[in-house]
């Protein structure tokens, strides 16, 4: 049985995405912080792990990972976890709301792809996949947008470094950028924005199944799944 930990996993891309692994047969380690919903998942879905967390915190996020990999090895990690944080210009945004937004959307990813990283470099045989939840952001921002924005050209550079640091370990990594998928933080921009097209987040979630299901020589570096009708091309 293959295995992969998802981050984000209690609700939106990332939840959509632990039921379609699981579906699928993958034993799925679920990090989030509301343990409730992830027990709620485990009790329905014997291959699901709970591993209520913060991804932030260092020490929590290594005893999710020697857990979930002890009896068996890691071949994915869906880098997920994420937060908007104000949408605001720039003169508007404190320091303390730009910190909050880098921690979950930048630290905390670089705390999970590390781990990953290392269980996989370590583990035989050797090897896995680690798959960053970019977003159009990493590309064009929306107004306002800030601190989102930043933090996810960020990961662009992560998931390139990941890509070139893991070829000698035969860690393959991935970006996908997602555009209006239905989730929480996405109803949260529609109901500011009534007009905004969105799609279901199980077509994301696809997305990532079969970016994950590729044998390690072969991967898909960058992918954009994106609502058809939205302003990305041509934005003005």
């Amino acid at each position: 049985m293959k295995s992969i930990l998802i981050t984000g996993a209690s609700s939106g891309i990332g939840l959509a995405t632990a039921k379609l692994f699981l579906q699928d047969g993958w034993r799925v380690g679920l990090v989030a912080r509301r343990a409730d919903k992830l027990h709620a998942l485990a009790d329905t879905h014997p291959g699901a792990v709970p591993l209520p967390c913060d991804v932030t915190d260092p020490a929590a996020m290594d005893a999710a990972f020697a857990t979930f990999c002890k009896d068996a090895t890691l071949d994915a990690l869906f880098n997920n976890a994420g937060t908007f944080g104000p949408s605001a210009p720039i003169d508007e945004v404190t320091p303390e709301q730009f910190d909050a937004v880098m921690n979950v959307n930048l630290r905390g990813m670089f705390i999970a792809a590390r781990l990953a990283f290392k269980h996989m470099r370590h583990q035989t045989p050797q090897g896995g996949r680690i798959i960053n939840n970019g977003s159009l952001s990493a590309h064009v921002p929306r107004p306002g947008s800030v601190c989102y924005t930043v933090s996810k050209h960020a990961i662009t550079g992560l998931t390139r470094t990941l890509s070139l640091d893991g070829r000698a370990f035969d860690i393959a990594c991935g970006q996908i950028d997602i555009g209006n998928a239905e989730s929480e933080m996405v109803a949260n921009l529609k109901a500011a924005h009534p007009d905004m097209h969105t799609m279901d987040a199980a077509h994301a979630a696809q997305s990532v199944l079969h970016m994950a299901r590729m044998p390690l020589n072969a991967n898909v570096q960058f992918m954009t799944v994106m609502a058809t009708q939205m302003p990305y091309i041509g934005r003005g």
